[in-house]
């Protein structure tokens, strides 16, 4: 029982560190010309030796770019809290009850996911500046869409797990 409760926890911190990786990391949208310096796009900044802000991010054009901010950055925090839910309730709720806080939170930080990456990947020619738009996406919009099946799963765990 320890060595299942130790994956799900190392699976839960695995997940939670690539929301993390994936909210941070500047790699969202990667333009590589040729002869000049590579650009990294991510949802605020785009970088290449200096970084500057993503044009019209504060304006109502804007509001995809601001609603996968928005639900990248909870999907983040979702993750975290549930973490700290499951481990009170791990020491907390009788024996053969369910996690249905925890699994609820997380697959709540599941969906919020799969929306952050699905609006990116549908809007995202609108995000960028003419300069940018002749670009590939990034790792960490890979990373986004790897930790949302990672977080489902973990969820999921959570609905079946009894303690």
């Amino acid at each position: 029982m320890l060595i299942i409760l130790a994956f799900i926890i190392l699976f839960h911190l695995t997940s939670a560190i690539l929301l993390f990786v994936a909210t941070i990391h500047n790699a969202w949208w990667v333009v590589s010309r040729t002869g000049r310096e590579v650009i990294y796009a991510d949802l605020w900044y785009s970088c290449n030796s200096t970084c500057y802000p993503v044009e019209n991010s504060h304006s109502t054009e804007a509001a995809y770019l601001q609603a996968v901010q928005a639900t990248i950055i909870l999907a983040t925090i979702l993750c975290c809290v549930s973490f700290f839910v499951f481990m009170l309730q791990l020491f907390s709720i009788k024996q053969g009850e369910r996690f249905i806080f925890t699994a609820i939170i997380q697959l709540l930080a599941s969906l919020c996911v799969m929306i952050s990456a699905s609006i990116y990947t549908a809007e995202n020619e609108n995000f960028h500046a003419v300069s940018l738009k002749r670009g590939s996406y990034g790792s960490s919009y890979i990373v986004a869409w790897v930790s949302f099946p990672m977080t489902l799963i973990s969820g999921l765990m959570y609905l079946v797990l009894r303690k």
